[in-house]
């Protein structure tokens, strides 16, 4: 099992790509490294890295090498993601692929191609780094794709989606060859119907499939915070995903998770952690929890979504709040420990219409009849899965799973 952080820069949030200070990096990594945890996610922002179509900053590259040096030499593996991109409700795009200079960063032939060289450069200055976990290709990049929410999206077909992935992936691992590259996406790919980012994409391309898990969605509001589906929100997309999976024992990455305030009150965010992270560890085939963040915000910055502040499992001057706590005693009763729970031998069927496409996903959010009836199960006793209406009478695949029990939504009281 693996733990880590969403690594938050303390001084300067991510904005301190702009005025790199290594020192201020190594006491935060420090500090990460002392609650136990064995990796983090780092996030360069794109326009700053490739500020022009055709310029890459050696100065940037290098300082982001610099950075993963750093967390080596202090037991901490690095998972870099490329295209950044969205965070926290805020977008870093590149002024070439905006306003006067617009061009579809999904589809223009000349954009996708920079962002090739983009990638496959940061994933060749890395590659023989040992402690180089490999490419995220960016963070929650299928938000550009839809809107709403998005105010002013890319707007792409899902075989489009699809065979961008593709190309992004492959720069990858012409970059760095052999290591689990993957993409992520939130939730939407698994809750909205028109994302072109689909279900499909996430649980079969790349190396394993990501999920990112925010109670905020709609689960909190009509749970409560302690809510079976709260707590068990973060499992319930880890099983959600295996529907969609055609690898058996494909590997999936909790790679976002966190306790949003006020649905998550700070008084509460201690037992919130301990019942997720529960949850999640026992779903088969997990390969880590990866918490949104290492650092608080600093009230210094402005603008940002009131939530965004307190995710941290440090302050933004270090010290451990109980979040981080919680974590780093998980962390510690894990280590060396293998991750094997028993298979989930019944599965929930879902039916959200084409597997490829998945034009009725929205059965499985937050209110929808997957949703509540998986929640139902587990609230029973039950360990559920998931599988595909499509694949519910393959003995196979059935079998694979180790699943020996199908119910369907209507089957659950």
């Amino acid at each position: 099992m693996r733990f880590g952080a969403n690594y938050t820069p303390s001084q300067g949030w991510f904005h301190h790509w702009l005025d790199f200070d290594l020192d201020a990096v190594r006491a935060d990594l420090d500090a990460i490294a002392a609650l136990g945890l064995d990796h983090v996610r780092v996030f360069p922002l794109w326009p700053v890295f490739q500020p022009n179509r055709s310029l890459i900053r050696p100065r940037a590259v290098e300082q982001l090498v610099a950075l993963a040096d750093a967390a080596g030499e202090r037991g901490l593996d690095v998972n870099v993601d490329g295209l950044q991109g969205h965070l926290s409700s805020f977008d870093f795009l590149p002024a070439w692929t905006r306003t006067w200079h617009r061009r579809n960063i999904f589809t223009d032939p000349d954009v996708v191609s920079a962002q090739e060289d983009y990638l496959r450069t940061l994933a060749s200055a890395l590659a023989d780094r040992p402690n180089f976990l490999g490419m995220t290709i960016g963070n929650e990049i299928a938000q550009f794709a839809a809107g709403p929410p998005h105010p002013d999206p890319d707007r792409i077909t899902p075989e489009q989606a699809g065979s961008w992935l593709q190309r992004v992936l492959a720069a990858c691992e012409e970059g760095a060859p052999g290591l689990p590259h993957l993409h992520a996406e939130y939730d939407a790919s698994w809750y909205q119907d028109d994302q072109p980012f689909t279900p499909a994409h996430a649980a079969r391309l790349g190396a394993m499939t990501a999920v990112h898990s925010w109670v905020f969605n709609g689960t909190a509001q009509r749970h409560g915070r302690s809510g079976t589906a709260t707590s068990g929100h973060a499992a319930y997309l880890v099983e959600l995903s295996k529907a969609w999976a055609l690898d058996a024992r494909r590997p999936v990455w909790l790679q976002e998770v966190g306790a949003p305030q006020p649905l998550i009150p700070a008084e509460y965010a201690a037992e919130f952690t301990e019942a997720t992270v529960e949850a999640a560890l026992d779903c088969p085939d997990l390969w880590g929890v990866t918490w949104w963040c290492s650092h608080d915000v600093s009230r210094d910055l402005a603008d940002f979504p009131e939530l965004e502040y307190s995710l941290g499992l440090l302050t933004n001057d270090g010290e451990v709040k109980p979040a981080g706590k919680s974590v780093s005693a998980i962390a510690a009763q894990w280590r060396g420990r293998e991750h094997a729970p028993a298979p989930r031998t019944t599965a929930l069927i879902v039916d959200a219409g084409d597997e490829d496409r998945a034009p009725h996903r929205s059965v499985c959010a937050p209110g929808g009849p997957v949703f509540e009836a998986f929640t139902r199960l587990t609230a029973d006793g039950a360990r559920p899965t998931t599988v595909l209406a499509d694949l519910a009478d393959d003995a196979g695949h059935l079998a694979a799973r180790g699943i020996t029990e199908v119910v369907t939504v209507d089957n659950v009281a």
